[in-house]
């Protein structure tokens, strides 16, 4: 039986979504903008497809534009740097994200360091990069600062607690790291050269799964009470043939040891879009003079 409290990702990603649809009201009531998101995708891979809609979709909900831009999968590196340049000098736009991966033509990084960095809502752009590590103000991955939202949400203040971020991508490990420095943890980034790496992730009050490894954590490498955010979504084959969704933790072992633990689906999930749109209204209120903190 599952004594660990679950963590309702996509309850808490709706509440969210709906408190910037109140902000965004607010903002163009008071003479500000709409809020504009540009996506960016390059070929048809299906799951990147699915993501784009359903990106679109919230924003549109949300009370923002969408602004999607399909591009097919032989499309050269200098077209589509010549479409977020386009994209950087639109006042319309206020946040432009480019799907990843890219097709192998195509070099990523030099993708996203040309973005603005004000309309950066991934947070990718080495100058965002730096002032997270830094300390200065800029846009935060949408995935790191969700899984901070539901820890704070879930713990309260987090000063002091000892977190272990398992995983040390660009996009999820390493500014978790930063994220959770911020608030005054003590923090330890493994990965899959860390030495005892079970011994590593008992220690943890808080332990992030971000591998890409389905259920490789397993409820014995989980301290008693600590809280596990899992970022893995992984298929696998599941009963009848047919592929179902995993994370990166071996759930119902770690429901037997965890305090509190993210489901996968229903966790991390729903927080990134809900993250995006909170970046997009964010960048739209810091281009055009308004503190996003007002309303």
């Amino acid at each position: 039986m599952a004594d660990a409290k679950i963590i309702d990702g996509k309850a808490f990603a709706a509440t969210l979504r709906a408190e910037i649809g109140r902000k965004v009201a607010a903002l163009k009531k008071s003479g500000g903008p709409t809020p504009g998101l540009a996506v960016v995708l390059v070929g048809e891979d299906p799951a990147s497809q699915i993501y784009t809609r359903n990106k679109a979709k919230q924003t549109l909900e949300a009370g923002m534009q969408s602004f999607k831009h399909d591009l097919p999968a032989e499309t050269s590196q200098a077209e589509v740097l010549a479409l977020v340049d386009r994209l950087n000098h639109d006042p319309a736009v206020h946040g432009i994200l480019v799907q990843l991966p890219l097709p192998p033509q195509i070099d990523s990084n030099a993708v996203i360091d040309a973005i603005d960095p004000a309309k950066d809502v991934d947070g990718f752009n080495a100058v965002n990069v730096g002032r997270l590590v830094t300390g200065g103000v800029g846009m935060v991955p949408c995935t790191p600062l969700g899984c901070l939202m539901l820890l704070k949400d879930a713990l309260g203040d987090l000063k002091g607690k000892r977190a272990v971020v398992l995983g040390r991508s660009n996009i999820v490990g390493k500014p978790m790291a930063f994220l959770l420095l911020r608030e005054h943890c003590t923090v330890t980034l493994a990965h899959s050269r860390t030495a005892d790496l079970a011994d590593e992730c008992r220690r943890a009050d808080i332990l992030i799964a971000a591998t890409g490894q389905p259920q490789m954590v397993r409820g014995d490498w989980i301290r008693k009470g600590a809280t596990v955010i899992d970022v893995g979504i992984n298929r696998v084959p599941g009963e009848n043939g047919k592929m179902k969704l995993v994370g990166d933790v071996a759930f119902d072992e770690a429901c037997a040891v965890a305090g509190a633990i993210t489901p996968v689906p229903g966790g991390v999930g729903p927080m990134t879009i809900a993250c995006l749109l909170q970046n997009a209204f964010t960048a739209a209120c810091r281009q055009t003079g308004h503190d996003p903190e007002s309303f």
